[in-house]
């Protein structure tokens, strides 16, 4: 039996007895037998690879009715997949016999197998095997059993690699040497193994694989499989990879936007530092700096807004997220930037020009007119609108919102009487009452400046007592409209911070508002995103930012 070793070519039958014969290679006369034919097996597997290509799946299997039951056989023989490329070279022939796009279950069935024996060639529990036969064979080449394997996934996933790159850079030849239905089986073949650290440089090359056709060539499987295992933390990947995959698989993009809100609201944040390594963590800023991601993520966005009905938490999770695309697309170096038209086509692009402004990188002498010009340019858009154009009013207000650092400044400004308060005093009544249905927005403007009047007179006064703010505190509990009553808090809340006597009764007043009414998420909000801005200018006072602490430590076990 040891003596013949000539075989015809592509001898299918030939090989199948020999399958049949050896079985698992478990007797001595087998196993000598196996080791003669090696070389000759290979040569084999290699033809019937190319014979696999050249045919396709479906006439290959028509003309080797029994191929399923000679590779079958070869993959769980330890001395045929132990020898040089011969295991490579089965999971290629594996690969080319999956079926990208099943038609029935006969096609499904053997899908599902072909799966397993690939599994099996990787990651089989055999590898951690005890049997004789195994360990001896690799006892024989000077391995350890995980040693051994360890280097056969290396050197499977160095050949892939080696290979898709190769074709990548083959132009017009690459249909020639890789089909999209081969690729689309490889990508396939890695779900199972996903989470194997060697397996990592296949996987990115698979994401920044692309052939010559529009059409997705990896498996959707295979797609989701790395984008769950990344959000979960089971991978580490590139941050160009990941990038990639969510510019080719939209649903991978918008689990994991829907995932970054999850974990945003499910754990406790005390400060925007927190919030904003979360979403810095999460790479959504970075990826945004292309265009087709930051519009889709940014229409999740609103789309949770709206869903949430304008929460602070939601808006102030867009404002940091905001701040960081922007910090990540002035990275960018100058020939890989977008303009920022690409990210906002349908704003008026003055005025996103304005928004984009951060503070820090005007004087604060300049912010007066800043603001000024960034209400005025809001409200001739809005009063160009008719108004049944809900949508259009909309997209303007967020558009507003998403920079809340400048609302926030302008509040500021008004108490400190640095900026004219009638501009300002309609920005900040746009922001908490767009619509003007029924005259919402006239009575807010009405409301706001009665507050504003009243805290004005009080703002230099250095003996505060509790009653002087009474009206302000009643006006808030009182106040049946929400946006009356979330900007009448946001008015007192900076009276509180800025003004000399404030800061005496600032924790006895706050106790008084957040105690009775819905405002105190939106005093909390209003106060880490503060402290934020503070904790990155360091202009501010030293008392001033212990006071807010203070405030923000009550506050935390309360809201």
């Amino acid at each position: 039996m040891a003596e013949d070793t000539t075989v015809p070519k592509l001898n299918f039958d030939y090989w199948l007895d020999k399958a049949i014969e050896w079985g698992q290679a478990t007797t001595l006369e087998s196993q000598k037998d196996v080791c003669l034919h090696l070389p000759q097996l290979q040569e084999f597997l290699h033809q019937l690879y190319e014979t696999i290509k050249l045919l396709g799946s479906t006439v290959t299997i028509q003309q080797f009715p029994l191929i399923g039951q000679l590779l079958g056989r070869l993959c769980w023989n330890p001395f045929v997949i132990g020898y040089d490329e011969s295991q490579k070279t089965l999971m290629l022939c594996l690969c080319c016999l999956y079926s990208s796009e099943p038609q029935n279950a006969v096609e499904l069935k053997a899908n599902s197998w072909i799966r397993s024996l690939l599994c099996h060639l990787l990651c089989s529990s055999k590898w951690e095997s005890n049997e004789a036969e195994t360990s001896t064979f690799i006892s024989a080449l000077g391995y350890t059993s995980a040693d051994y394997y360890c280097h056969l996934v290396k050197n499977m996933v160095i050949s892939l690699v080696t290979e898709l790159r190769e074709n990548q850079f083959n132009g017009l030849k690459i249909q020639e040497s890789t089909s999209a239905s081969r690729v689309n089986a490889v990508s396939i073949f890695c779900v199972p193994l996903i989470t194997l650290p060697d397996l990592t440089p296949l996987l990115e090359t698979l994401l920044f694989y692309h052939g010559g056709s529009s059409k997705e060539i990896l498996s959707s499987e295979f797609l989701e499989a790395v984008n769950e295992a990344f959000l979960k933390k089971k991978i580490s990947l590139s941050e160009s990879a990941v990038f990639s995959l969510w510019l080719r698989h939209l649903p991978s993009l918008e689990k994991a936007t829907l995932h970054l809100l999850d974990q945003l609201f499910s754990i406790r944040l005390n400060s925007l530092e927190e919030v904003a390594q979360v979403i810095k963590d999460s790479l959504l800023p970075q990826a945004a700096s292309h265009p087709a991601i930051f519009r889709i993520v940014n229409e999740i966005f609103k789309n949770a807004l709206m869903e949430t009905d304008g929460t602070s938490e939601v808006m102030t999770i867009i404002q940091v997220f905001t701040h960081l695309f922007l910090q990540a697309h002035q990275n960018e170096y100058k020939q890989h930037k977008f303009p920022l038209k690409a990210y906002f086509p349908y704003h008026h692009q003055l005025l996103v020009r304005a928004l984009i402004r951060r503070p820090f990188e005007l004087p604060t002498a300049y912010w007066s007119q800043h603001l000024k010009h960034i209400s005025d340019m809001v409200k001739a858009l809005v009063e160009d609108i008719n108004i049944s154009s809900l949508i259009g009013l909309f997209e303007i207000w967020y558009l507003v919102a998403c920079f809340g650092e400048w609302l926030d400044i302008a509040a500021e400004q008004l108490l400190k009487a640095a900026v004219e308060p009638d501009a300002v005093l309609w920005l900040l009544a746009f922001h908490y009452c767009p619509k003007n249905e029924n005259q919402q927005r006239t009575q807010t403007m009405v409301e706001a400046e009665a507050v504003y009047n009243h805290l004005m007179k009080l703002f230099s006064c250095a003996d505060l007592s509790l009653k002087d703010l009474e009206a302000a505190v009643h006006r808030i509990r009182g106040i049946e409209q929400c946006c009356n009553q979330r900007l009448t808090a946001h008015l007192l809340t900076y009276f509180l911070l800025f003004s000399s006597g404030g800061h005496k009764l600032a924790q006895e007043c706050m106790h008084h508002i957040t105690e009775t009414t819905d405002a105190g998420k939106e005093v909390y909000n209003l106060l880490i995103r503060t402290a934020y801005r503070f904790n990155r200018s360091g202009e501010e006072n030293q008392r001033t930012v212990k006071l807010l602490n203070e405030l923000l430590q009550k506050l935390t076990l309360k809201v």
